[in-house]
Formats: C-alpha cells, sequence, structure tokens
C-alpha cells in the first residue's frame, strides 16, 4: 500500500473496541529544537548488536526491530500500536467493509480474548457468540496468554473453511463449544425499516466509507419519501469507524455549519475544529458525490432518539454527543464506553506504520468522554429484565488515559443481581420485537412513559423478618411480577420518577 493510498482511510476510528484515527502527518521534522537522545541511541545500538550477535537462536534485523519497535508502545495508552504489514492491510479491509474470518470485535481480558460484540448477519452471530463471551480454546489451543493479534491470526481463514471456539460464558458452569464456518465478512453499515405508527428506524453497525451516502439514500427512501413522525437512530454496540463518517451523519441531522467535535492536543495540526458539512464528506471519498449526501430537509427537523450501549464507542459517542449537545435528539440506553481520544497514524514504509495518540476530542460545550463516556439522557437497560452484555469500559483497560477534566471515570460496575440480567436471559435483536430499549424510545416519541426495566425492587430491610415469604422469581429468570402483595411482603417497581410501590 502506497503513502497516497493511505490516505484514503487517514481518519479512522480503531483500536481495542474503536477510537479517532487522524492522518496529521507526523514525521521527523516535527521534532526540530529537541536534540536526539544519542547517548541512549548508542545503548539501544549495543542492545540490538549483542542480541543479534549472542543469543541462543539467530534472528533477523527485520525481527529485532519490529519486536523493538513494538515494545515503545508497551507502556502507552491501549490505543496506541505498531502496525505491520499484516496490520495495516486489515485497517484498510476493515475501514472499507470487507474482511475474511467470523464476525467479531474482541478485546482481552485475563489473559484471553474476549468478545466486545458480535457483527450483524456474520458467522459469529448466526452461531449464538454473545457480548462479554470469553474465547478460551481456538481449535483446541488455549488462548491463555496469546495477544489479540495472535488470536486473531487464528480466527482468520479462507471462507468456507471449519473453526471450533471454545467459550465461557458469564453464568454457564460448562464451557460452551461453537463450531463456526469462516466466510467473508461484509458489514452492512446503514439499515432501514420503518415501524407502527409511522415511526422510522435507523441503525448504523460501524462508521465506514459509504456510510453517510447509504445514510443519505435510506433516509430519502424511507417512509416512500413521507415525512415520518418520529426516527430513531440505533448507535448500540456500534465500536466507531471512520470520523469523516461521524461528522456526515452528525450533519444529516444538525442544522448548517454547526460545530460537531474538537480535537486539542500537543502539536498545532492536532487542534482542529470538525463542523457541520457534507461537502466536507464528499471531498474525503472517491466516488461520492455531492447528490450521494443529500439528505430529505425533515431530517434536521423530525422528532429524534438516539440508543447508545456500553458497546457505543468514538464515532458511535461522537455523534451522540453532537446531537445531545445541540439538543436535537434524546439520548436512551446505557453510558457508552468512553472512548475519547485521538490517534494520528505515520508510515514508516509503503505497507507499515505507527498508530498513536495525539490529542482529545471534545463535544461541541466542550466535554471530553474519554473514561468517562456519554451519559444518555434516559437510562434504560438492556433487556427488561436488566442489563445484558458485560463490556469493559475505557476506563477498564490498562494505561488508559485520564480525562483531563473534573469528569469522574466511569469504570464498569461489578456484575451483581441488581443490574445484570438473569445468566439465562436471551439476546434480542436490535430493532426487533423483543428489542426493550426501542420500545421505551418509541414510547418517548409518543409521550409515554418510558421504564428503566421492568425488574421489581428488593423490599426494605424492616420488611426481610420472614425470609420464607420472599418472592421468587418467575419462570425463565424473568423478575416481572404481577403486582401483587403475597404473604405480606410489599413489591416495588423501578421507574424513571424513582421507586414506586405496586398495589
Amino acid at each position: 500500500m502506497s503513502t497516497r493510498k493511505f490516505g484514503r482511510f487517514g481518519l479512522v476510528m480503531m483500536g481495542a473496541i474503536g477510537g479517532v484515527l487522524v492522518s496529521l502527518g507526523i514525521s521527523a521534522v516535527a521534532q526540530r529544537g529537541e536534540p536526539l537522545p544519542l547517548r541512549e541511541l548508542q545503548q539501544f545500538a549495543n542492545v540490538f548488536s549483542a542480541i543479534k550477535s549472542s543469543y541462543v537462536e539467530p534472528l533477523t534485523d527485520q525481527e529485532l526491530m519490529n519486536e523493538a519497535i513494538k515494545g515503545l508502545f508497551n507502556d502507552l495508552d491501549p490505543h496506541s500500536a505498531y502496525l505491520d504489514p499484516e496490520a495495516f492491510k486489515e485497517m484498510e479491509a476493515i475501514t472499507q467493509g470487507g474482511f475474511g474470518g467470523l464476525g467479531i470485535e474482541i478485546g482481552s481480558e485475563d489473559g484471553m480474548p474476549k468478545v466486545i460484540a458480535p457483527i450483524e448477519d456474520t458467522p459469529a452471530a448466526r452461531a449464538g457468540i454473545l457480548s462479554g463471551d470469553l474465547i478460551t480454546h481456538i481449535d483446541g489451543q488455549p488462548t491463555k496468554g496469546m495477544t489479540l493479534s495472535e488470536a486473531i491470526k487464528l480466527m482468520r481463514g479462507e471462507p468456507q473453511t471449519p473453526i471450533v471456539l471454545t467459550i465461557q460464558r458469564a453464568g454457564q458452569d460448562k464451557p460452551l463449544v461453537v463450531k463456526i464456518v469462516r466466510d467473508m465478512i461484509k458489514v452492512r453499515s446503514v439499515r432501514s425499516k420503518m415501524l407502527p405508527d409511522d415511526i422510522g428506524y435507523v441503525r448504523i453497525a460501524q462508521f465506514q466509507e459509504r456510510t453517510v451516502s447509504d445514510l443519505a439514500r435510506q433516509l430519502r427512501e424511507l417512509n416512500g419519501g413521507k415525512t415520518p413522525k418520529g426516527l430513531v437512530l440505533d448507535l448500540r454496540n456500534d465500536p466507531g469507524g471512520l470520523l469523516d463518517a461521524a461528522i456526515g451523519v452528525s450533519s444529516a441531522f444538525l442544522k448548517p455549519d454547526v460545530l460537531v467535535v474538537s480535537t486539542k492536543g500537543r502539536i498545532p495540526s492536532s487542534n482542529r475544529e470538525f463542523h457541520a458539512k457534507p461537502v466536507n464528506y464528499v471531498r474525503s471519498f472517491s466516488g461520492v458525490s455531492n447528490s450521494d449526501v443529500a439528505f430529505p430537509e425533515w431530517a434536521k427537523t423530525v422528532p429524534m432518539v438516539v440508543l447508545i450501549n456500553v458497546g457505543s464507542a468514538s464515532a458511535s459517542e461522537i455523534v451522540a454527543g453532537a446531537l445531545q449537545d445541540h439538543a436535537r435528539a434524546k439520548v436512551l440506553g446505557n453510558r457508552s464506553f468512553g472512548k475519547g481520544s485521538v490517534q494520528s497514524v505515520l508510515p514508516l514504509t509503503e505497507d507499515s506504520g505507527i498508530k498513536l495518540t495525539t490529542a482529545l476530542y471534545y463535544t461541541p460545550k466542550g466535554r471530553s468522554i474519554q473514561a468517562t463516556g456519554v451519559e444518555p439522557d434516559i437510562v434504560v437497560d438492556d433487556t427488561a429484565q436488566g442489563n445484558l452484555f458485560r463490556i469493559p469500559r475505557e476506563a477498564d483497560l490498562q494505561h488508559h488515559l485520564s480525562n483531563g477534566s473534573s469528569a469522574p471515570e466511569v469504570v464498569t460496575p461489578q456484575e451483581d443481581d441488581e443490574t445484570m440480567a438473569p445468566p439465562d436471559a436471551k439476546m434480542f435483536e436490535f430493532g426487533g420485537t423483543d428489542d426493550f430499549q426501542l420500545r421505551q424510545a418509541i414510547n418517548l416519541l409518543q409521550g409515554r412513559p418510558t421504564k428503566k426495566n421492568e425488574v421489581v425492587a428488593k423490599a426494605p430491610d424492616t420488611e426481610k423478618k420472614n425470609d420464607s415469604a420472599a418472592v421468587a422469581p418467575a419462570a425463565g429468570g424473568t423478575r416481572v411480577t404481577d403486582g401483587l402483595s403475597v404473604d405480606g411482603v410489599e413489591r416495588y417497581r423501578v421507574t424513571p420518577e424513582g421507586m414506586t410501590k405496586v398495589r
């Protein structure tokens, strides 16, 4: 890949879950005035020479240099990395929306790969892989101690070839053995449909090169070209993608020229402001014309709700934060991931480079969401029985950057029966009839009350005198009650207004 070709996807959000990548043209020239540490470099050269000449096994110069470069990133934040030729090629494939494999976003926990989210309509999703699944073995090989890149290499492969994953799932005593057939993964970035009562639904699974043009086309065709009564923009489990795509999506719903996001860092080129101008998006990608990003006028005025959750990261948080700050939409769901740092890409050769965190990004009101996330206007659990997704946030990652403001970091709370759904709770379809958060978004658009969940709160301590009178959960793990008092035990329901006694 040439440097010129690299520029086509320089504005990318990547990382364990996703993050802003901005090609800022950093080079050694940027270090003018800061003399090179010659003594330390000589020490490095001595170590390099000693290993090459005396190590028990022969190592090439390239192998030694690659490992040395990787070592420079060990103690940096989790989104800075060396991009070897394979990682460099993989980044291009992901941003263009196609790659081979299973179709999962993965992170790391306890030295093993952990599923951040299965990508919709892929082999992994169809096989029943869920967010939070811990991959303990790949084709019988233990993953403990594997790097993410090593695990990815094992899971990648030619389409139509089988692979067996051993999964440890929270709440399950025994590991699950799942056989999956690899396929060519083409991520469908935008999906849309009309819901009952004339409400439009648009889901963005990932921010890619064609996201804004696909969104514009689907909005024009939605509801037969007629203005819907309301719109739900679903960004749940969206790990991010292209920064330009995030700006273009925000531009679809905001007034022209308003601020979408700004970035601030040490070097002058990292201090930038991005405004709602679709024409800027058109200039970023070849093959996209002004007519491709012609949004219907109603998109800027229709009542709107944005859905987010713990898996919404980076580009998703930029869009949600911009629409929230400009009071364009209500944000509903769970606090987002908290990926608020900017990565700059510096090509080293034609097929390798480094990804370096150089700035933080800020919402239009100057909020940094780094390690805090976007706080929804209305908090609603993943399901009626509680939260389903057990995904570490940015603040849980080792060496993560601090927020840089007084905003508190939000560490993923310990799982407990008060916040998490029962172990046997089933994964729901985003946008389906069993989507609890979507139902609450519709309620909000139609002026009806919303619910955080349908879990009955525990009775106060003074009412625990007769333990045998405690109300057991309903069959299937559901803790929804019929609203009646049993054996003198009072019941309470959590509502947006607080804890209400069930009569």
